[in-house]
This record gives structure tokens, C-alpha cells and sequence, in this order.
């Protein structure tokens, strides 16, 4: 047996943390623009303890200087000595951040978080830098400016510094394969990306530009962020117009949203966000909405599933929890219970704002339905809690359009069959089958509803869904006695169209006008759709479940009550036509089929004559 400690060779630590710390290069400027975020904040905490005078104008100043390859970032925060320095910037991963608030915590006060904990985002810049140097003043009286420079070996130089003012200045000496960073279009697309929420002003300075600054008339200098950003507020501080701009702003989506839900929890963990409904096309395929997620106001990463539930992906927003539990890099979250729980508490939040909307604004609900419902629908399939909430709230449009819930449709029967169309207009002599006879069905038209349907099924057992074209039995009637007779339309009907997987039977319809109909059976047409909407790889399988289709001959209609008093060529004409009108009704025929059908048409017109 033996003990000891593990070693760890500092002349190789340091190549990983400058390759491999983070997942994009970009990353430098956030970690070094929040760590001045940070030194502000801390020194705002010791002018409150009293330690030290306040300020009134705090600042973060990122200056791109492309003649001579360098990019600084200078704030007027807390500063550092010497001492401070060797402290926190020469031992790797100490983290300042953590010894300070631990010094200064205070439990109530949550007006003022310290972003970084982990003591490493500094390093970052050694993944575009040749050589980097801080140039520090502390706020303690009577410091001297203590300079540091690193050529990203591991030796540094600590000598006295230049600064005059409180505050620290890191200077970047941008590397050859790293140039992209002394363009000012890519430093704003960085800093509007991570840090356009900071709650400190953040000013952009292009060297290049300091001639015109010189001019008498030049413009008064305006930070890039909004250093207090609409979901810091209070609810009852925000009109519908902020909500509206700052979708705008932040998701350049000019389509105004449907509505939204402002999240502000203090208790038991710290969450603040909005998000929005925004308006949703038919098929949920291939769209994806964007939602933020925030850590003390700087941008982590879009679409974080471990905190959005994958089915509120479809919604935009932003979402800020300084108490998520992030790795070093700040980029993925560690997969623990806490973060199950903010997931938990955000889909609570969603179903409790639409069952509100539903039971106190019913008429904008039903007007947003058609918008939302894929959103619902899938939300349902993926979590049962989501549905056990929002299941009184889900609403059908029915023939008529009017919006009613699934126990209207079941007059609060436990055992019902619902009937549904999937394409109006392809459907609409089913439709009107059964609108003759006072039945309702209602609209399902998306490729999520079959996925949907199945789900309801399961959670309710009694209740069977059926595509209006896959059954009859509620528009037909007793008259259909003649056993012989019907065999007969049957085997003449199978001997013209000989197509052995086509069943055939022969019904009386309510509706006398329709020769006949074709239908579908619901099960096999579910597999296939619900296969089909796997993607290619299942596109096999899908031909394992063939249509199975049924062509019902309406004995009551006139045509095929005298079908027998026809020649045997004109016989036969009929019977094809009777079945090309039926498909018709029931999807579009193909090309050869059509042609043959215009052709019997124009020759059984002609017998007019």
C-alpha cells in the first residue's frame, strides 16, 4: 500500500489550458470583458462596506489597435498590487472571485453577482496571443502600478506599472493565425454576441478611427450593451411594447410575438427570462426557436437543452440562472438534479401561463390555437407532467370552426369514437357525408397529430380516433339485404378492376347520390405516416404496412341499381369510372391514371349523343 500526491508538470498544463480550455477562440473576449465586469462589481461591494469611496461612472473600454497588432480591455474596477497579482494571476485556476465573495457574502444582497469562479478565463487570451500584459492599479492608498507580461511560456516578468488610474488594463498581442481579431466588425459581433447584457457599460474604440475623434463635432460615445435588459425587470414594470421591442431587438424577428411569459423566481433557486410564442408554421419539422441562456447577464449558449425542456425549443427567449453549474468553460452545463429542477419549474411555468390563458382569455386563445397547437401537441408526447397540466386546455376546431375540448367531443362519454379530417379539401365529400347527417369530426391537418392521437389513445383507452375516410358505419343504413345481388356487384367490380389487395363490399349510404367510396384503414395509414415521418431509414418499414383499401359500393345510389341494365363494354366503362371518381374523392390519381380517366370520360359523354 502507499500514499501520495498526484504531480502535475506546469511545463504541460499550461499548452492544454491555452488549447483546449475552450471550445471557441472567441471565448477570450467574454471571459476578459467579464472579469472587468467583475472588478467593478467588486469594487462597488467595498465602497458599500465603506472601504473605499464610491464612483459614479464605471466602465469596460475594448480598444482594437490593428497597426500595431494589440487588443486591450481596460476597466476602472477594484484594480490589483503586485502581491494581488502573483496571487491570482500566476497560480492557475486560484480564484479570486472565490476568495472575495467568500470574504464579502452577504445573503441578501443579489443586486451584485460575481461572474467568474474558476480562476482560469484570464488564460484564454493565450489562444490568440503571442504575448499578453496587465497593467494594474489597486484602490488600496497608496499603491503602486505593478505590470505583468507573459509571452505564454511559463515565466513572466513583474515590474512597476504605467497606470495612473485605478483599474486594470490587459493588453493582448494578437498571434499571426489570430488576426481576425483586430477587425472591428468581428471584436462587435463578439462582444454583441456575449456581452451585449453586462450590467456595466461597455465602450468599443477603434485606434484607427482617433483622428476623427479630434473633430468639434463628433458624437458623444455610447456603450454597445443595455446594462439593464428587460428580464431584470419586474413584470409590472414592463408595458407590452417593451416586450415587443426587445423581441425585436434581440431576435431580429419582426413578426410580433403571439404572447409571452416573464419568469422571476427568487425562491428556491434564482431564475429571471422571458419567453416568447412566437408564430409557428404548420409542421414542427425542421423549426427550432432560439432561446439564451444567461449566467449573471453574459451569454453562455443558444438551446441549452439540459435547462429548456427539447419541446419549449420551439419558443424564443432568454433565460438567465447565475446558480446553474457550469464547467471552466462557462460553454456546457454539468447534468445534475438542480438543473432538472429549473428544466421542472420552466415547464410549470409554461403550462400554468396557457391554462390561464384558456379559462380567462379564451377568445385570443383560441385566435393563437393554430399557432401553438404543434407546440402543445409535442410538449404533451415528450412529458406527461406538461400534459397532465395543459390536457382541459387542449381545443379542436370542428367542421363547423368552432373550438371545443375533447370531453365536448365525447359529451363526457368514456368510451367514443372521434372522427377527424387531415386535408380539408381532399376530404370534403366525407365531409359533406357527414354533415348531411348531423356528425362532427375535427381538423387535424399536421404530421405531429399522428404522433398526437396515438399519444391521447394511450392515455385514454376507451377513446379511438378515425381519419373520416377509414370508416362508415355512421352513414349507412339497413336496407343493404340482397346478399346475392351484392355478391354479384362484387365479383363484377373485382373481375373489371382485378387488383387482389383491394377489398370490396357493398353498403347502403345514407347518401344516395355517391356511386361509391374508398377507404383507408386507420391503423395501416398510421403506421406508414408515423414511419414515414422517421426519416429515410425507416422508409423500408414503412412498406412492411401496406394501405389497406377498401372500395364500399353504395347499393342505394341509382347508377348501380341499373349497373346490370348496361351492355357488357359500357359495364365495364362504369365500373372503372364508379372506382377512379372513388379514389379521386380520396387522393389525387397519377398522371397515367388520369389520362385514362379524361379519355373514358370524353367516350362515355359521347354514348350521350
Amino acid at each position: 500500500m502507499a500514499k501520495g500526491n498526484i504531480s502535475v508538470d506546469s511545463e504541460n498544463l499550461f499548452p492544454i489550458i491555452k488549447k483546449w480550455l475552450y471550445s471557441d477562440k472567441d471565448i477570450f473576449l467574454r471571459e476578459l470583458v467579464s472579469n472587468g465586469c467583475d472588478a467593478i462589481t467588486k469594487f462597488k461591494k467595498i465602497s458599500l462596506s465603506g472601504e473605499a469611496e464610491a464612483d459614479t461612472d464605471y466602465k469596460i473600454t475594448v480598444t482594437v489597435d490593428k497597426e500595431n497588432k494589440t487588443l486591450s480591455v481596460s476597466d476602472n474596477g477594484i484594480g490589483m498590487t503586485s502581491d494581488e497579482i502573483d496571487k491570482y494571476i500566476n497560480q492557475i485556476a486560484f480564484s479570486g472571485a472565490a476568495e472575495f465573495l467568500d470574504k464579502y457574502k452577504d445573503e441578501n444582497d443579489n443586486s451584485s453577482q460575481i461572474i467568474g469562479h474558476f480562476g482560469l478565463g484570464f488564460y484564454s487570451s493565450f489562444m490568440v496571443a503571442d504575448k499578453v500584459e496587465i497593467d494594474s492599479l489597486s484602490y488600496l492608498p497608496g499603491s503602486v502600478a505593478a505590470k505583468w507580461t507573459c509571452d505564454g511560456s511559463m515565466e513572466y516578468d513583474l515590474t512597476e506599472g504605467t497606470r495612473t488610474e485605478r483599474g486594470t488594463t490587459v493588453t493582448i498581442y494578437i498571434s499571426k493565425d489570430s488576426e481576425e481579431f483586430l477587425e472591428e466588425f468581428k471584436i462587435r459581433e463578439i462582444l454583441r454576441k456575449y456581452c451585449a447584457f453586462l450590467p456595466v457599460e461597455i465602450y468599443f474604440v477603434n485606434s484607427g478611427d482617433r483622428a476623427a475623434e479630434n473633430t468639434e463635432d463628433k458624437e458623444e460615445p455610447k456603450p454597445i450593451n443595455d446594462t439593464d435588459p428587460l428580464w431584470m425587470k419586474k413584470p409590472s414594470e414592463c408595458t407590452d411594447e417593451d416586450y415587443k421591442e426587445f423581441y425585436r431587438n434581440v431576435f431580429l424577428d419582426f413578426n410580433e410575438p403571439l404572447f409571452w411569459i416573464h419568469l422571476n423566481v427568487d425562491y428556491p433557486f434564482n431564475l429571471k427570462g422571458i419567453l416568447y410564442f412566437p408564430k409557428i408554421n404548420h409542421e414542427f419539422a425542421g423549426i427550432e426557436g432560439q432561446i439564451k441562456l444567461f449566467n449573471n447577464q453574459v451569454f453562455v449558449a443558444d438551446n441549452v437543452k439540459e435547462v429548456i425542456p427539447e419541446f419549449l425549443m420551439l419558443l424564443k427567449g432568454v433565460i438567465d440562472c447565475p446558480d446553474l453549474p457550469l464547467n471552466v468553460s462557462r460553454s456546457f452545463l454539468q447534468n445534475d438534479g438542480y438543473v432538472k429542477k429549473i428544466s421542472s419549474h420552466i415547464t410549470r411555468k409554461v403550462a400554468d401561463k396557457l391554462v390561464n390563458l384558456y379559462k380567462n382569455d379564451k377568445d385570443n386563445y383560441e385566435k393563437y390555437w393554430d399557432d401553438i397547437n404543434i407546440f402543445v401537441k409535442y410538449g404533451c408526447v415528450r412529458d406527461d407532467k406538461f400534459y397532465d397540466k395543459v390536457k382541459d386546455a387542449i381545443i379542436y376546431k370542428d367542421l363547423d370552426g368552432k373550438y371545443i375540448t375533447l370531453s365536448e367531443l365525447t359529451d363526457g362519454k368514456e368510451k367514443a369514437d372521434i372522427y377527424y379530417i387531415s386535408d380539408e379539401k381532399q376530404q370534403s365529400q366525407y365531409i359533406n357525408m357527414f354533415k348531411e347527417q348531423g356528425l362532427n369530426a375535427v381538423e387535424l391537418p399536421s404530421m405531429m397529430d399522428t404522433h398526437f392521437i396515438s399519444y391521447l389513445e394511450m392515455k385514454n383507452p376507451d377513446i379511438k380516433f378515425k381519419r373520416i375516410d377509414s370508416a362508415l358505419s355512421d352513414i349507412t343504413d339497413d336496407k343493404n339485404k340482397d346478399e346475392e345481388k351484392n355478391n354479384s356487384l362484387i365479383e363484377a367490380f373485382k373481375n373489371e378492376i382485378n387488383d387482389a389487395s383491394l377489398k370490396i363490399e357493398v353498403q347502403s349510404l345514407k347518401n344516395k347520390k355517391i356511386p361509391a367510396v374508398i377507404l383507408l384503414s386507420e391503423q395501416s395509414r398510421r403506421m406508414q405516416e408515423m414511419y414515414k415521418s422517421y426519416g429515410q431509414q425507416f422508409a423500408g418499414m414503412a412498406d412492411m404496412f401496406k394501405d389497406e383499401y377498401t372500395l364500399v359500393i353504395n347499393s342505394s345510389n341509382d347508377l348501380i341499381e341499373r349497373l346490370d341494365t348496361l351492355d357488357d363494354n359500357t359495364k365495364k366503362m362504369v365500373i372503372d369510372h364508379i372506382y377512379d371518381l372513388a379514389k379521386i374523392s380520396h387522393s389525387p390519381l397519377e398522371s397515367d391514371q388520369m389520362s385514362k380517366f379524361i379519355e373514358r370520360s370524353n367516350d362515355l359523354l359521347s354514348r350521350l349523343y
